[in-house]
């Protein structure tokens, strides 16, 4: 068993037990193959990067430093006050690389996601000068790490075709999800911690300030592409001290959950793939405790209600169109319309799916004030359906929008032939498709 339930399981000891806290390895496997069975993937939290110092897991094994670093500037985490692999054994490169084979063979895992994949890449992670060991060529890349990373994905992705490998990996590494024959690391996807701590930071200001931090929106943009990105709201963002997601948001009650429909709905239309931690669904009050549930009971009120509805349908939209998955990690599925309207405070994006005619346009509001007669350009006239608004009735938003749709005249605008002239929702966003 890990040690310490406060570290959430990172500090693992039994690389290859399943906890007996929730039941029996079968009982695991049950629940794997029911998920499979109702179309649900199952991602495993993987922690290669250190490992806890008790006796009964792999700290000092045969009574030596065998799986760690007998160097302490090498061996041990200074911040979690654990112990780090020496990457530089085939033994320890060999355990570790079988273990995560082993959970996509024996309990048919989809993925892997890899934590802390910055503290093992760099040398001098979180250390004071004279704290670490330069490699052999004197730099502060962990050479044995990134060896053993990659062969890591090369043979996941080898012995388990279709599997996906993400690194929770904080800085500017570059090619942390490019194959390694093109010299990258070879995981299928990256977090973008960027993207989400200019998006939270954001979100915090109060609405009439955000104009003066407008690039804080738009920055992503342009590295969107760098890298097969995900966004992602996780557990770190919900502890500490930090509040829950709803409590992050400024405003009275009906702001904060209209910011936090506006905030999901410009995730979920914003290229990458998505991820959103357990509660924040449906707007829990508390920070995540690991060791209460979730606040369920508040589900009886029609705000947290809505906003539920809200993400359900998000999922669904981001499902059933192309446009706003197909092309995710490639240039071609993004245009922006209008990314310079700072004074309003508004942004308005084209999306693509592989046939490029296969479009939709989205425009957000971050302020509480309507925006009536707004004109964005598109890129051909038609018939625009409103397929989505964040400020429906239906998650308990004002309801303003333009339902059914608006008709496209040949009026430019934004350098585009066509324009529709329409009503923006206050903290909302909208999602039309042409006809």
């Amino acid at each position: 068993e890990h040690p310490f339930s406060g570290s959430w399981g990172y500090q693992t000891v039994g690389y290859y037990s399943v906890t007996s806290r929730y039941g029996t390895p079968q009982d695991f496997m049950y629940f794997v193959d029911l998920c499979h069975q109702n179309g649900i993937g199952i991602l495993l939290d993987w922690v290669p990067g250190h490992f806890p110092r008790d006796g009964h897991g792999l700290a000092q094994f045969d009574g030596t430093s065998l799986y760690e670093h007998a160097d302490p500037r090498q061996g041990e985490h200074r911040d979690w006050g654990t112990k780090i692999f020496n990457y530089g054994r085939h033994e320890v490169r060999n355990y570790l690389v079988s273990n995560a084979l082993f959970w996509f063979d024996k309990y048919h895992i989809d993925g892997i996601r890899v934590d802390a994949v910055a503290s093992m890449l760099y040398l001098d992670y979180s250390r004071d000068d004279g704290d670490w060991l330069p490699n052999q060529y004197g730099g502060r890349e962990n050479l044995e790490a990134i060896g053993f990373l990659k062969q890591l994905n090369e043979q996941a992705h080898l012995q388990h075709p279709g599997v996906l490998t993400i690194a929770e990996e904080s800085t500017a590494w570059p090619g942390v999800s490019r194959p390694t024959y093109l010299g990258g690391l070879g995981f299928s996807l990256k977090w973008n911690m960027g993207w989400m701590n200019d998006t939270l930071g954001y979100m915090r200001h109060e609405p009439v300030h955000r104009k003066y931090h407008h690039d804080e929106l738009t920055f992503s943009l342009i590295y969107a592409f760098h890298e097969n990105f995900v966004l992602p709201f996780s557990h770190d963002e919900v502890v500490h001290g930090k509040g829950s997601l709803l409590d992050q948001m400024p405003g009275d009650l009906w702001q904060k959950f209209a910011n936090l429909r506006l905030m999901y709905s410009y995730m979920w239309t914003h290229p990458g793939k998505k991820l959103l931690f357990m509660g924040c669904d449906f707007g829990q009050w508390n920070e995540w405790n690991y060791d209460a549930s979730l606040q369920w009971d508040l589900l009886q009120w029609e705000s947290h209600q809505g906003l539920s509805k809200c993400v359900a349908d998000l999922n669904h939209l981001y499902r059933r169109e192309p446009a706003l998955h197909q092309l995710d990690f490639e240039g071609s599925g993004f245009e922006w319309i209008d990314c310079h309207d700072h004074e309003n405070s508004t942004l308005s994006y084209v999306r693509r799916g592989m046939n490029p005619d296969e479009f939709v346009v989205v425009a957000c509001n971050f302020t509480p004030v309507p925006r009536v007669g707004y004109r964005h350009g598109v890129p051909r006239p038609g018939w625009y359906e409103e397929i989505f608004n964040s400020d429906s009735t239906f998650y308990a938003g004002s309801n303003m929008g333009n339902a059914p749709g608006v008709a496209a005249e040949t009026i430019s605008s934004h350098g585009r032939p066509a324009s529709i002239q329409i009503t923006l929702p206050p903290l909302a966003t909208l999602v039309f498709k042409a006809k």
